[in-house]
């Protein structure tokens, strides 16, 4: 019999409510603080909160689906729990760090498991300067924002706005424009995952833009910086026949 501890945490969904009383009946679930593995019943969204939970107390995160799309999680069973979680399949990822100075020189942090975005506030487009390791790679960039994405986070956002996907092993970020005005035809970069991407903004009182890293944001910044930090490791688990860096490869081939 295993001997896992499993914490069970739903979203406000009533079907995953249900789910995880049934399932905490059935296989003792403890306290998150006590657990070995987080079993997070939901969709995308509840993975990504359990995932920065786990930045603080580092566990293992199993997920099934019970939202939308669920790139992020398991299908659901509620059958042989213990059987597959010690088959599963483990992705590691390293969370970006965004560095933040504000235009009243104020300084935030924060970590992002998919990606870094700028995004424009008003009307009037930005307009970015982008330097990568210390050297300016793009004096000016005249856009709705830009981004830096993970390869767990290159079929989020940055997908839809028409960056590479990124196979898990890649070792490699996305910077990815988001509506580039000039220069027009700029795709973006492929980068080494240790590069250090700084964005600062151009007349940031007249043309303010926000950074976001995943929900948290910071609004009329002046200068952000973005590297993987390699310090935090974050386990997730997959069915073998799901496993994140098939699924990544598959999305590539999806129409």
């Amino acid at each position: 019999m295993s001997t896992l501890k499993l914490a069970f945490v739903a979203s406000p969904h009533p079907k995953a409510q249900a789910a995880s009383a049934q399932l905490s009946q059935t296989y003792g679930g403890v306290d998150k603080a006590d657990a070995d593995i987080i079993v997070a019943l939901g969709g995308d969204g509840l993975m990504l909160e359990c995932l920065h939970d786990a930045i603080e107390q580092p566990q293992k995160l199993y997920g099934m689906n019970f939202g939308t799309v669920g790139f992020l999680m398991n299908d659901f069973h509620d059958d042989d729990l213990h059987a597959r979680l010690e088959n599963a399949v483990e992705a590691h990822i390293h969370p970006l760090e965004m560095r933040v100075t504000d235009i009243q020189d104020r300084q935030h942090a924060a970590l992002a498991i998919n990606e870094v975005s700028l995004l424009r506030q008003r009307h009037l487009a930005a307009k970015l300067t982008i330097e990568i390791d210390g050297q300016t790679r793009m004096p000016e960039l005249i856009c709705d924002g830009a981004l830096v994405a993970t390869p767990a986070g290159s079929t989020a956002y940055n997908l839809s706005a028409h960056g590479p996907i990124l196979p898990l092993q890649s070792k490699l970020l996305a910077l990815t424009p988001i509506s580039a005005f000039r220069p027009r035809r700029w795709r973006g970069a492929l980068l080494p995952h240790d590069s250090t991407v700084t964005f600062t903004v151009h007349e940031p009182e007249f043309r303010p833009v926000s950074a976001t890293a995943d929900s948290r944001e910071i609004r009329h910044v002046k200068q952000v910086s973005i590297q993987e930090n390699s310090h935090v490791t974050l386990t997730m688990m997959f069915d073998p026949d799901r496993s994140l860096a098939e699924r990544i490869i598959t999305e590539q081939f999806a129409y």
